[in-house]
């Protein structure tokens, strides 16, 4: 055979890349000084007696050698497969480009090999053309493909596919990628890869027909494509039927239509449009081809939940409409509908037929839905009881239960539940992963299953959500790994917890009225450890780990106001009941100050001291707290003026509070179910009832000098999950300021401040609850008389006695991510206060509504921006008109 052929056909065999690999032998002008020539129809064995590589900058060459699998000593055939191997073996490794091997010498039966090859260059970067920064930079993560790796074709073919699956997700799915290859300047051996894309229009669906449907309406199916909806439509009234247009894809069409046929003019067509359009706005009309798919089985799904258990979508068909849009077309076959008959239990021992029928609540003659029969059989998302939670809920973890299809009489079926109990498992160990910095003590003292316990679901999820309120750990990833050992019937379970940055700082400013601006300095340590100060050993950056709470903040624009706070807090005070202690100072300062002589010619000072106890019970639920305080201010005024009743004295106030709250939200940070529940309760002493003093004569000084009141507080807030993470948050909140005797009256201190956004919370120098209204200015909500001017009973003290404030917000999360919890909302709220319970109406309202985001980043905590729109009249004297929009901004979680 011609030795030429030879050549060709293994080396057409070798081939198996873009990159050119071959052997050669013999006479072929490689430096071949041996005249001995190779006879290829009688292979011969030689033994290699030297390997060298050539055309290699920057791999070794002995790696190389070792990649082929020749070895100097090794004895090979000539023809043989040991060639052939050693090649498919440096292919292999994808940094390789063109491979040749050769014999550079023969004596004897002795051989020297040459191994020449080219290297594949490697990346450098990436450099993308058509497209912005922001898109760019997603592209370019989700590539996945490492700078300074070998640029293979696999990944050049990869990169491709991964550019075009990122631009069909976002409604590109005419777009044009040309990757093109360029040697980098500064870098031997190195290339970028210039990402050419055009990106064309967004495709979006025109129009989706459903066929071969009988039993729901064109409307209705297109609603159970989820994510997959038509461009907006616009339903046309009776009077514009019949002039040649009854349906238009977007409103400048429309508008054209109308302004060019008909005599309607633009504000007409705008009243029209705002009055009849039909949109929905959270559906994207881009095509999506795995969400796509994913709307297929949710609307398969839709007809087996109303009995069609058969159903099926015979075909679909995508086409264009035109270079932006896209038509959808689906052939549905519904099958006949079908409903339940006969329901009966297999293999129930510890609970009777008819309490399994009453919790599974399905009644022969009800419509066939075996996705109905799953959730009341393994998990209820209603919360309500299902029959896996009756059974392992009481330590039966190994239960399970299998629907089946026993007999189909015409339109009517009959079901089994096979059940099989097992026995109940008691929990062996429990481990703790992911907590580096928290102690394990913090963590299991929050555990409800316990070594020995039971086994329980319910008390599996009431752990998840305490751990989640610590604040600690990411709460999305908060996850139990139940280990079961059916043999020994135990189980072990593994808390993996991902822990996040929960130590906050504040650094903000902000304009403080009469006092100009005002700076506020804040620390909080959320997971601090008292004990662990003097251990500098066991400190991490701080010393952190036993769950405690250490608060520091100064705000101060000067000499003429400084505010210090401090405060600490134990959650589980002798570390052996859910306790929690708390002790917290204060010390406020405003002084009066000549602007031209710069001297102080009057001051208030506050100092106060908060010492509370607060502790968990088990009734009604385990979800209350029970807290009580006690809690001593001293107010010393000195010339400051008569905007207290008095100018220079003290003011003393000892309260005893009370307050049993409920909370169980399943999110500290973006709660999604659940609700919080306040009702607090303030007290001083009845000093009026065993002093001297006659009220109604006394000075302000005297009557002021111990304070007397008593105070209240309802709060509650209610999140109701709407679709996916679409939250609709509630909030109710009352407040009231009494005396125990009306000849006492009420004085300057503890009262409801309405408007604005509520940042201060609670004001130092007099006790002052300060309320946020969106909408209106700071604290301009003030009460009014009868005939609508502020209401000076309380010699012209700002502030009311009662207030109530109602908020409705919808939530929409942007990212929930570890580093940021980013969420929108829209709100609608209303509130007002009164100087006095007989004035107190409830519909007197002021009202607002808005636009605003929430961003919770763990080392500034929360902070927020709103626009709102108050819809009312401010009664600050000299406003006239609505209130109007207004900015606010906002830091921290306000409480009202």
């Amino acid at each position: 055979m011609n030795k030429g052929v030879i050549l060709f056909f293994l080396g057409a065999i070798l081939i198996q890349h873009k990159s050119f690999s071959q052997i050669v032998f013999g006479q072929q002008g490689r430096n071949n000084n041996d005249n001995q020539t190779i006879n290829y129809s009688s292979p011969r064995e030689y033994e290699i007696e030297a390997i060298e590589v050539k055309g290699v900058q920057f791999l070794d060459n002995n790696a190389l050698v070792s990649m082929s699998g020749l070895r100097v000593g090794d004895k090979i055939k000539i023809p043989g497969d040991e060639i052939s191997q050693a090649i498919k073996k440096l292919w292999k490794q994808g940094i390789i480009g063109n491979v040749t091997i050769y014999a550079s010498k023969i004596e004897g039966d002795k051989i020297s090999l040459v191994i020449e090859l080219t290297e594949r260059p490697r990346l450098s970067r990436f450099d993308f053309k058509g497209v912005n920064k922001s898109l760019a930079t997603e592209l370019e993560e989700k590539i996945g493909v490492i700078k300074g790796r070998v640029l293979t074709d696999a990944a050049l073919k990869n990169t491709e596919l991964a550019i075009r699956k990122h631009l069909d997700s976002k409604g590109f799915l005419n777009a044009e990628i040309d990757l093109v290859q360029q040697r980098d300047s500064v870098l031997r051996n190195n290339v970028s890869v210039i990402v050419n894309i055009d990106r064309k229009n967004k495709v979006k669906v025109k129009n989706i027909t459903f066929t071969g449907n009988q039993h729901f309406s064109q409307k209705k199916l297109r609603k159970k494509l989820r994510k997959t909806g038509e461009r907006p439509r616009i339903g046309l009234p009776k009077e514009l039927l019949g002039r040649g247009l009854h349906f238009a894809s977007h409103p400048k069409e429309l508008l054209h239509f109308i302004t060019h046929k008909d005599s309607i003019s633009t504000t007409q067509f705008s009243d029209y449009w705002s009055q009849h359009m039909k949109l929905n706005f959270f559906k994207s009309s881009k095509f999506v081809k795995t969400e796509f798919e994913e709307d297929k089985e949710g609307l398969i799904n839709f007809y087996k939940s109303k009995g069609y258990r058969d159903a099926e979508i015979i075909s679909d068909s995508t086409y264009a409409y035109d270079a932006s849009n896209m038509n959808i077309d689906l052939h549905v076959n519904s099958g006949n509908k079908y409903y339940f008959r006969n329901i009966t239990w297999e293999g129930n021992f510890l609970y009777p037929n008819e309490t399994l029928d009453g919790i599974l609540g399905i009644k022969k003659g009800d419509v066939y839905d075996l996705e109905l029969i799953n959730t009341k059989l393994t998990f209820n998302p209603t919360g309500s009881v299902d029959i896996s939670s009756l059974y392992m809920d009481d330590g039966y973890l190994f239960f399970n239960v299998t629907p089946v299809e026993t007999k189909i009489v015409g339109d009517s079926i009959d079901m089994e539940m096979r059940l099989y109990e097992g026995a109940q498992a008691t929990i062996n160990k429990v481990y703790i992963t992911g907590n580096d910095k928290t102690n394990d003590h913090v963590i299991m003292r929050e555990i409800r299953t316990l070594p020995g316990d039971k086994f329980s679901r319910a008390l599996l999820l009431r752990t998840q959500n305490d751990l989640r309120q610590l604040g600690y750990f990411d709460p999305e990833q908060i996850t139990p790994i139940p280990i079961p050992d059916q043999v020994n019937e135990s189980v072990d379970i593994e808390w993996a917890l991902v822990e996040q940055p929960n130590d906050q700082i504040q650094l903000s400013g902000g304009w403080g009225g009469t006092f100009g601006f005002v700076g506020t300095v804040g620390l909080t340590f959320n997971n601090f450890s008292l004990r662990n100060i003097p251990h500098r050993d066991k400190w991490r950056g701080l010393p952190v780990g036993d769950g405690q709470k250490l608060s520091l903040q100064l705000q101060a624009n000067g000499r003429r106001f400084q505010s210090y706070s401090l405060s600490f807090t134990e959650p589980w005070i002798g570390g052996r009941k859910p306790n929690a202690f708390s002790i917290s100072l204060s010390r406020s300062i405003q002084r009066s100050i000549n602007s031209y002589t710069n001297e102080e010619f009057g001051s208030l000072k506050v100092s106060g001291i908060t010492l509370s106890l607060g502790r968990r019970v088990r009734w009604p639920d385990d979800f209350f707290v029970v807290s009580n305080s006690i809690a001593y201010l001293r107010y010393d005024l000195d010339n400051f003026g008569r905007s207290l009743g008095f100018e220079t004295g003290a003011a003393n106030s000892f309260t005893f509070n009370n307050t049993i709250s409920r909370r169980s939200t399943d999110n500290p940070m973006y709660p999604r179910t659940g609700s919080e529940i306040s009702l607090s309760a303030s007290f001083t002493p009845p000093y009026s009832l065993f002093n001297d003093i006659d009220y109604e004569t006394a000075d302000n000084a005297t009557k002021y000098k111990w304070l007397e009141y008593h105070k209240w507080n309802f709060d509650s807030w209610f999140y109701l999950k709407l679709a996916g993470d679409l939250v609709l948050a509630s909030r109710a909140h009352l407040g009231l300021l009494g005396s125990y005797k009306k000849k006492t009256g009420i004085g300057p201190f503890e009262r409801f401040q309405l408007g604005g956004d509520g940042l201060t919370g609670q004001s130092f120098l007099l006790g002052t609850d300060v309320i946020g209204l969106r909408g209106y200015e700071n604290n301009s909500l003030a009460p009014v008389d009868d005939q609508g001017t502020l209401d000076d009973s309380s010699d012209d003290i700002a502030g009311g006695t009662i207030f109530n404030k109602f908020v409705l917000e919808l939530r929409y999360p942007v990212s929930l991510a570890q580093s940021a919890t980013i969420y929108g909302l829209a709100f609608y709220e209303s509130g007002n206060n009164w100087n006095d319970l007989k004035d107190f109406n409830p519909y007197n309202q002021f009202r607002s509504a808005g636009l605003g985001i929430r961003i919770f980043m763990p080392a500034f905590g929360l902070m927020g921006l709103d626009w709102a729109y108050g819809f009312d009249e401010n009664p600050i004297p000299g406003t006239t008109g609505i209130s109007g929009a207004q900015f606010h901004f906002s830091i921290g979680q306000q409480i009202r």
